[in-house]
């Protein structure tokens, strides 16, 4: 029996997102460089010596999960971690965990009738 007790479910779109941002070692790269502040695209581009087309990819696929933002002054383009966003990874994480206290299922034959 569901209650009204038991915690919302998890946003999934969300949560397959922002996993999905996380899931590449180049994009993880990226996050680390922004760590302390925020990073013009030619700094991203020569510390990683990624090609520019590879590291909008990457860039566009952050951004659209709502990781990192950009701003514009004159031709550069400059990105930061949206504060909050990597909080988010972890509340979602969380919010899959088991419940504490739920039993294993007993085996006894078939689990379907």
């Amino acid at each position: 029996m569901v209650t009204a007790a038991r915690t919302a479910l998890p946003d999934l779109a969300r949560a397959e997102s922002l996993f999905h941002a996380l899931s590449d070692a180049t994009r993880l790269a990226i996050l680390e460089m922004l760590r302390d502040r925020e990073r013009c695209v030619c700094e991203l581009q020569d510390e990683l010596g990624a090609a520019q087309s590879r590291l909008s990819f990457h860039l566009r696929v952050l951004k659209e999960a709502g990781v990192v933002t950009d701003r514009r002054e004159g031709r550069w383009s400059y990105y930061k971690i949206v504060p909050g966003a990597l909080a988010d990874v972890h509340d979602l994480a969380v919010a899959m965990q088991p419940h504490k206290g739920v039993l294993p299922i007993r085996r006894t034959g078939s689990c379907c009738r």
